[in-house]
C-alpha cells in the first residue's frame, strides 16, 4: 500500500491503530476549523495527548502534508469501522465560522489527492449519497459535529463530479428530495393516467428521488 506523490510535507503521527483491518475504499473529508499549515496540524497531531490525527491535511496554501501513512489506520472520524477503511483528509479554513469557508488553492489540491487516492487504490468512482452508505464522506455523519462544515458541505457532489471525471467513471444522477404539496397525488404504473394507481401519497410527505 503506497502513499500519496503529491504530499511535500511529513510528519508522522504516533496517534494511529497500526495497520489497516479493512481495504481503502471510502475518502472521508474534515475541516481543520482553523487556518492551520500543513506543518502547524502536524504539529498538533504530533501529541500523543491529543488523540487524533489524519492520513492528510491540506493548508489554504494548497500544500499536501502527510501524519498518519495509508497503511495505518487514523484517528480522525469517530469512528473505528469507517477510519478502517477511509483515507482521511483535513482541509485548512481560510476564514472561520459560520461557512468554515476554504481558499480555491486548497479545494483544487483535495480534488487532486482525492483522484491520486482512487487511482493507487482501485477506487473506480467516488459516490456521494449524502450519508454514511457512499465511499465519500464527511465526519458529521459518524459524530454529533459541524465538521466540515457548511461551504465544504455545499461542494461534496461538486468533489466528487470532479473526481469521476478524471476517473473516467459514468456520471449518474445525484439522489434529491422532494415534497408532497397537493393534499394527494397518484403514483401511476407508467408515464400517463391511463395507467393504474400503483400508490396514493399525501401532503407533507417526504421521498428521495434515486434515478429518473
Amino acid at each position: 500500500m503506497s502513499n500519496s506523490p503529491l504530499v511535500v510535507y511529513t510528519k508522522l503521527s504516533p496517534n494511529h491503530s497500526g495497520k489497516r483491518t479493512k481495504k481503502i475504499d471510502t475518502i472521508t473529508i474534515h475541516c481543520m476549523a482553523g487556518n492551520c499549515s500543513v506543518e502547524t496540524c502536524g504539529n498538533l497531531f504530533a501529541s500523543s495527548a491529543r488523540q487524533a490525527s489524519s492520513n492528510y491535511g491540506i493548508g489554504t496554501d494548497g500544500r499536501i502534508g502527510m501524519y498518519v501513512e495509508e497503511k495505518d489506520r487514523a484517528w480522525t472520524s469517530s469512528s473505528p469501522d469507517n477510519d478502517n477503511q477511509a483515507v482521511t483528509i483535513e482541509v485548512a479554513n481560510n476564514a472561520l465560522g459560520p461557512n468554515w469557508t476554504v481558499s480555491d488553492k486548497a479545494m483544487a489540491s483535495l480534488i487532486d489527492l482525492c483522484v491520486d487516492i482512487c487511482k493507487r487504490n482501485g477506487i473506480q468512482r467516488l459516490n456521494f449519497t449524502g450519508d454514511k452508505t457512499g465511499n465519500l464522506t464527511m465526519h458529521c455523519y459518524f459524530k454529533s459535529t459541524l465538521c466540515p462544515g457548511p461551504y465544504l458541505k455545499s461542494k461534496f457532489p461538486y468533489i466528487a463530479s470532479e473526481v469521476n471525471k478524471r476517473l473516467g467513471a459514468e456520471a449518474t444522477p445525484e439522489p434529491f428530495i422532494v415534497q408532497i404539496t397537493a393534499s394527494s397525488l397518484n403514483v401511476r404504473k407508467g408515464p400517463g393516467t391511463s395507467y393504474a394507481v400503483a400508490q396514493t401519497v399525501r401532503k407533507g410527505q417526504v421521498f428521495t428521488i434515486v434515478q429518473p
